[in-house]
């Protein structure tokens, strides 16, 4: 077994499988209904803790200054909380789309705070670790309390969800999807009725972004279309990946290898559990 110093962390993907607005907060965020399942996407996080008190990040993403990245600030938000006074090198693997409404930024906060809690000997209870990481964005609770969720409020409310673990087909047009411009817009549908988990099972269900994502951003209405001809398209948060369910494997990977250049795509299966969920931690 590696020691936790030479682990790869795990950092997975995530697919809203509806998301609706059902209004807004007096401070302007919205309020939201969505599941949120993992897939066997993933970024990977390698972490060097050393005494020297500096926070590294040795692989900037293009168009990211290090101290703006998520993992950078994950890593300052604990140690401000704990008063740690150690360091860490961060080497990150990015294989998630930047703005493609998969969470990857958000799971590699919630990573880093899995890890350092690990690697620093802080044991924080699960729970703290969620406060820390709401602070950094409404979508790092999922990925830290590890399980698939019915999720309301900004998206911090979770329940714990059984789904089914089908295969899913994901497609990235190549857009990087702003989403304050879509949260922004005024065509966006912000009073959608408020449904239960049963509604949800029975449905059917949307994504109340997809019209406006689709106005903005023509790529994702071209990519929409075309996986329509394989199964129900759908838009994963706000844009811009999407993705259908496809039950038979065979059947996913022969509409891959029919995909458009120059968009990306994946095969993969829905997960319920985050991968670093087994690992000892505190729950209170």
């Amino acid at each position: 077994m590696l020691p936790e110093a030479a682990r790869v962390w795990p950092a997975p993907a995530k697919i809203n499988l509806f998301l609706h607005i059902v209004g807004r907060r007096p401070d302007g965020y919205h309020l939201i209904q969505t599941v949120f399942q993992f897939v066997e996407l993933y970024d990977e996080l390698r972490f060097t803790p050393h005494p020297d008190g500096h926070i590294r990040l040795q692989t900037p993403l293009p168009g990211v200054p290090p101290q703006q990245d998520l993992c950078v600030r994950a890593a300052q938000a604990l140690r401000a909380h704990t008063g740690c006074r150690l360091g860490v090198d961060i080497e990150l693997t990015k294989r998630i789309p930047i703005g493609g409404g998969l969470g990857g930024g958000s799971s590699d906060a919630a990573t880093t705070l899995l890890a350092l809690n690990r690697l620093w000997g802080l044991d924080l209870p699960r729970t703290e670790l969620v406060a820390i990481g709401l602070a950094l964005g409404a979508d790092v609770p999922v990925f830290i309390g590890g399980r698939a969720a019915w999720a309301e409020g900004i998206g911090e409310l979770l329940t714990p969800i059984d789904l089914d673990e089908p295969w899913y087909l994901i497609i990235d047009p190549g857009v990087a999807v702003a989403t304050a411009s879509v949260f922004g817009h005024p065509k966006l549908t912000r009073h959608t009725l408020p449904i239960t988990i049963s509604g949800f099972r029975s449905g059917p269900t949307d994504n109340d972004c997809l019209a406006v994502v689709r106005e903005l951003y023509p790529q994702v209405g071209a990519a929409y279309r075309w996986l329509a001809g394989f199964g129900q398209a759908h838009l994963s948060g706000t844009g811009g990946c999407l993705f259908a369910r496809i039950d038979r494997k065979q059947a996913a990977d022969a509409a891959l290898a029919q995909l458009p250049a120059p968009w990306r795509g994946w095969v993969v299966r829905g997960r319920n559990c985050h991968p670093l969920l087994a690992d000892p931690l505190p729950s209170k």
